[in-house]
């Protein structure tokens, strides 16, 4: 059975993040004879979409009518298939996935490939040899991430059992050599060697000298320098940590599933919503999810809300003994890796460095925006003094009274502006991504273009392909866009990197041209087998080398337009153009990191750095000059009014300051649950010990008081895949905030200024994680003083300061 670990050293961070369990399957082997039918298929005439394009309006015009007109769509992707006979020219044009089985000889391909890189490095002695060493590792990496990112999306989306099983069978099987990777000191001890002669680490270029040291610290992290006894201790421990987290995660539920109430006592809740949950005279309210939420908005009676409030928040004393396992186990762990804990385990390759500076920076952001929380509980203070039904203390905010009156104040606040739903008539989703085209080519000079899909390319046919082109560089990368609801598909928002940006070398293309050249290949040409089919195009930039190209899924869940409505386009909400803009953040990072090396390139950076170029991306949705590039409405074309906008986004913050302080208090709850102070704690408790923290800093970080008596620790899913780092969010938010008021707001052109595009793009985006994530932001903010390039805990307490204004 295939072991799930934390993270090893030859996968990026988000490979890991989406592990999955995989079963135990029998491995399947087939012919390249389909396979090699379908590459005949593909005409040889078959190009990406040029930088030279006649032209660029017709570019934009189709890009929004093949989002908005069915019609239009139908005609424009039924124009290779038809042409070239529907023959299958591979999932993403990978040749080798022209059928379920293929996967299967992808991954064997690609195994090949990776053992004969490690007999290589494993045998390096003389300088030359070891100056290859960081290369040819993070080419032994980018071969493995290509069977695993793809075969784990794939099984997640594609509507066919085969393909699924298949591309699981792929998962797996890499996923099992990685586990003789992991064990393979040589490669650690090589890797070492070669970083520790001056004349082989001179030589490194700074992308070269960044992927040693990730993947010397992932050794670290593996427990590879222990002794033998000691890293099977390592192994057990973290198998028992992966079970106790997911298990924890799958079965967080409150003490009490359910309260019992007289009906009278739910007043104010929807009279139709009571009578559902009514039997036998009386009301069953669960106490988690949508009613008990509902109900905390609504129920007049305060003796009823706190009475919910309390069931809310009491964790089951199971899920809770788990959660005190998961934190100490994760704390004998960082000890047996020789760290204090595993907060400073973790945050080694963080922006932050060290649990001090990340308790500096939520120190110095609580400080900053506790002004703020206090104006909120004034105002609520005053709704609550206007109530009649306020009972006792009518003077004192409780935490179950907080819902209540922020819903009453946000209520009256709602009647008075205009109704926020008529915006989406200003957003179809075909005008979106023409406005987000429009703002990229301004800012950054690329664009998207649509493209025509070979057969078999995608996994579904609404999916749309979007070529990137660069006005100077050209194709640049390749975006798949799912963005429509249908059954069965996950509803959740999300970005994936399916093949990074990497220099594919001359040994790698005279390697190819052997492949492409034997009898039967599925490859016309040598540079087509040295991405197995995938995108690629030379750079510029790095002396017209060849490069493998970013290849781009996004994933939404908007609603398709009403079928009685042929002409209607599908209409976005204002929260979802602003995911939207969100994700195609992250998707910028990844086409413009075009790095030589796979472990740095585009998203592939520190976990507190990742979410950057994501969360601006969110203040581009409601600034009025990005407006005015497309947001025009769907039947009439009229613009619309920016000032529409700027009520919904300064009623959507009335409230921030509270949302921030919860943030904050979780953040903080992150980091003392992975101190040493699990080690203290005596195994089978029932959450007494985790309650005491909880309570503790609840208590210094909210103005509202927490009632005794709670437990909401065992709902916090986030310390399972999120630990120590789930202050990175915010931090994120803060300096987002920052470059957006001080590179965007404050220069002459505006949000849309190319001078301010330009420089965000060379100073953050084109490093990906090659370089320092402070270098970045400093160069961002041209910070000339070199404090905020040294990071450490004094810039994280100066970004704190910034404050969350976004």
């Amino acid at each position: 059975m295939l072991k799930r670990l934390q993270r090893q050293p030859w996968t990026c961070p988000q490979c890991i993040r989406q592990q999955r369990r995989v079963g135990k399957r029998r491995l399947v082997t087939s012919s390249n004879t389909k396979g090699a039918a379908a590459a005949a298929a593909v005409p040889d005439d078959y190009q990406p979409a040029s930088r030279a394009a006649p032209s660029i309006a017709n570019d934009d015009r189709t890009l929004r009518q093949i989002f908005d007109s069915p019609h239009v769509w139908k005609d424009f992707s039924s124009k290779t298939k038809y042409h070239y006979g529907g023959k299958s020219a591979g999932l993403f044009q990978n040749r080798y996935l022209t059928y379920p089985e293929g996967f299967q000889d992808f991954a064997a391909i690609t195994l090949t490939k990776c053992k004969r890189i490690v007999a290589a490095v494993l045998s390096y002695q003389t300088i030359d040899e070891l100056k290859r060493v960081a290369r040819d590792l993070d080419r032994l990496s980018d071969l493995l991430c290509r069977v695993i990112d793809l075969s784990d999306f794939v099984r997640s989306v594609h509507p066919d059992r085969k393909v699924q099983a298949a591309a699981t069978q792929a998962y797996a099987s890499m996923f099992e050599y990685m586990n003789v990777l992991n064990t393979t000191t040589g490669l650690n001890d090589q890797l070492k060697k070669a970083a520790a002669l001056p004349e082989v680490y001179s030589s490194w270029s700074e992308e070269e000298r960044t992927v040693a040291a990730i993947l010397i610290k992932d050794f670290s992290k593996s427990a590879i320098d222990l002794a033998e006894t000691d890293r099977q201790a390592f192994v057990e421990i973290s198998n028992e940590v992966a079970q106790v987290g997911n298990d924890f995660v799958e079965n967080m539920a409150a003490e009490y599933s359910t309260l019992r109430f007289e009906s009278s006592r739910l007043k104010g809740m929807d009279p139709l919503f009571v009578r559902q949950m009514t039997r036998w005279g009386s009301v069953s309210l669960p106490t988690v999810g949508m009613p008990a939420t509902v109900a905390l908005r609504t129920v007049e009676d305060p003796d009823t809300r706190r009475e919910i409030y309390m069931a809310n928040r009491t964790s089951s004393h199971t899920n809770l003994q788990r959660l005190e396992q998961l934190l100490k186990r994760r704390a004998e762990l960082a000890s047996l890796s020789g760290y204090e804990s595993f907060a400073h385990m973790t945050l080694t390759d963080k922006m932050a460095k060290s649990p001090e500076a990340v308790t500096s920076f939520l120190d110095a952001l609580a400080a900053e925006n506790a002004p703020r929380v206090k104006d909120e509980l004034r105002a609520l203070l005053e709704v609550k003094k206007s109530d009649a039904r306020a009972g006792n203390f009518p003077a004192d905010l409780n935490a179950w009274d907080r819902d209540y009156y922020t819903a009453h104040l946000m209520s009256s606040l709602r009647s008075k502006a205009r109704r926020p739903d008529f915006l989406a008539a200003y957003f179809s989703l075909g005008t979106v991504m023409q406005g987000l085209s429009r703002l990229f080519h301004r800012l950054y000079g690329i664009r998207l273009v649509p493209r025509e899909t070979l057969p078999g390319e995608t996994w579904n046919p609404d999916v749309r392909r979007l070529d990137v082109i660069d006005d100077h560089e050209g194709h640049i990368a390749v975006i798949y866009c799912d963005l429509f609801e249908r059954q069965g598909k996950s509803p959740n928002p999300a970005h994936f990197t399916l093949r990074c940006s990497r220099r594919i070398s001359e040994e790698e293309i005279h390697e190819a041209a052997e492949l492409s050249s034997q009898s039967g290949s599925l490859f016309a040409t040598a540079q087509e087998a040295a991405n197995d089919g995938l995108a690629t195009n030379f750079n510029s930039r790095d002396g017209h080398a060849l490069y493998q190209l970013p290849t781009i899924a996004l994933i939404c869940d908007f609603s398709l337009p009403p079928v009685s409505s042929s002409s209607r386009p599908t209409l976005l909400t204002f929260r979802e153009l602003t995911t939207l803009f969100h994700e195609m953040g992250h998707a910028l990072h990844s086409i413009c990191g075009r790095t030589a090396l796979q472990n740095v390139s585009g998203t592939r950076c520190a976990t507190d750095f990742a979410e950057l170029p994501s969360v601006l991306m969110e203040n581009f949705a409601s600034a009025p000059e990005v407006l005015a590039l497309y947001a025009r409405h769907w039947e009439t074309d009229a613009p619309l009014d920016p000032s529409r906008i700027q009520e919904r986004v300064e009623l959507d913050r009335r409230m921030q300051g509270a949302e921030i302080e919860s943030q904050v208090l979780l953040g903080m709850l992150d980091q003392e649950y992975h101190s040493r102070s699990p080690l203290l704690w005596a195994d089978g408790g029932e959450g007494r010990e985790s309650t005491k923290v909880y309570q503790s800093v609840w208590n210094k970080y909210s103005l509202v008081p927490e009632p005794p008596g709670t437990s909401w620790q065992g709902f916090f899913g986030h310390l399972f895949g999120y630990g120590a780092t789930y202050y990175s969010y915010l931090f994120d938010r803060a300096i987002a905030g920052k470059i957006w008021r001080d590179v965007f707001q404050g220069s002459r052109g505006g949000a849309v200024d190319p001078a301010a595009g330009q420089l965000f793009r060379e100073e953050v985006l084109r490093h990906g994680g090659g370089r320092d994530g402070w270098r970045c932001v400093a160069g961002a903010l041209r910070d000339g003083s070199g404090k905020l390039a040294e990071g450490e805990k004094a810039a994280m307490e100066e970004v704190g300061r910034w404050g969350v204004h976004s």
